[in-house]
């Protein structure tokens, strides 16, 4: 594609980051780097803990552990989510439950959410989608008066805040993700960050094998280590990650204005409070023309990625015969959204060039309705 969907940033002092472990020849896992990396993420999100890990998937297969989910009880998540959210509940053997998800933040609705809660309710995941903060401060109470716990899918939106407080920090732990598309990448990674010192203690355990000093093992474990070399990499990056997150937002803002004010698109909005990071630029295109604006913006050399197709219609969910009894705001927006182009280096000829694209075909059906 000319106008890919996201490239990955990086400069000299990242390769130099890789090459000084690599050149070490030792410790190309459990390295200093990773120690290192946990301190620089405990300080940029506050949280008193992080615990890094080879995948965003693996941090919510830790989480479900870490929060003591037991395979007779239920999850609530959303929907509207990469599938990772809810297979990870079926990863430990509980029963996800669906919830309807409302048209502000894309997240989590909070009195569907109330409504699916029974006894056997164990966890509510929210998740943050494109890098906009769900209603979190409402399901954090929510969480509270019904005593279930709260898990935090930040994977989209690392560096996210509401009210001057980072995503993740709201539940009982939340989850990072590194993975190459991400606001800060190392390929793959992710990240457990949390406040529960119990926690925390636990998924140390869990994340190497359940060793708590490489000689004794006193519980059940996985590898889901990160490598010394991934560890380095995200270290030397997050020290532009305000830069990379500034430039989201320029990007984003421009591509707003371009796109204001044309009947059928619902560009992304940023609520008061709230500090969107915009890992994804996602437009709302109605009328039925999502389809077809995707497939001129191919034609012109333009990715784009529906983000997402909801969890409870895929073939796996479906033949289990899980499907709720009602998602429409979930299936109504699934068939509308586009997620656009955007990463720190495109140029304004970049951003003109797909918005154009996008109005071509939406003004012209908007044209022939008139």
């Amino acid at each position: 594609m000319e106008i890919p969907l996201f490239k990955m940033p990086w400069d000299e002092t990242d390769i130099e980051a890789v090459s000084r472990v690599m050149k070490r020849g030792m410790y190309w896992a459990e390295g200093p780097e990773i120690h290192d990396f946990e301190t620089k993420l405990c300080q940029y999100t506050g949280a008193p803990g992080a615990l890094v890990c080879n995948s965003g998937t693996s941090a919510l297969h830790m989480a479900m552990i870490v929060c003591g989910i037991k395979h007779y009880q239920e999850v609530i998540v959303p929907s509207f989510t990469f599938i990772a959210t809810v297979n990870a509940v079926k990863f430990i053997g509980a029963k996800p439950v669906f919830a309807d998800i409302e048209e502000q933040t894309l997240g989590l609705d909070v009195a569907d959410v109330e409504s699916k809660i029974t006894p056997k309710t164990a966890a509510i995941i929210a998740v943050h989608y494109a890098g906009h903060p769900c209603q979190i401060q409402e399901l954090r109470y929510l969480a509270r008066r019904r005593k279930v716990m709260l898990i935090e899918d930040a994977a989209e939106a690392f560096g996210a805040m509401f009210n001057n407080i980072s995503v993740g920090k709201f539940g009982d732990c939340g989850i990072l993700s590194f993975c190459q598309n991400k606001i800060l990448t190392t390929g793959e990674g992710g990240a457990l960050i949390t406040e529960n010192k119990f926690i925390y203690d636990k998924a140390m355990l869990v994340r190497s094998h359940g060793s708590n000093d490489h000689i004794n093992y006193i519980s059940l474990g996985y590898n889901f280590r990160m490598p010394s070399m991934l560890a380095a990499l995200g270290a030397s990056q997050l020290k532009r990650t305000n830069f990379y997150i500034q430039k989201r937002r320029e990007i984003a803002h421009a591509y707003n204005e371009r796109l204001a004010g044309i009947s059928g698109i619902i560009t992304p909005v940023e609520l008061p409070s709230y500090h969107h990071v915009y890992q994804l630029y996602t437009i709302r295109i109605k009328d039925g023309l999502r389809d077809a604006v995707q497939r001129h913006l191919s034609d012109k050399g333009i990715a784009s990625k529906v983000y997402f197709h909801p969890v409870h219609l895929m073939e796996y969910y479906r033949r289990r015969k899980w499907e709720p009894e009602s998602l429409p705001v979930t299936e109504q927006i699934s068939q509308e959204v586009l997620s656009l182009p955007i990463y720190p280096g495109m140029t304004a000829s970049d951003i003109e060039h797909v918005a154009e694209a996008v109005k071509e075909v939406v003004w012209v059906k908007g044209d022939a309705n008139e």
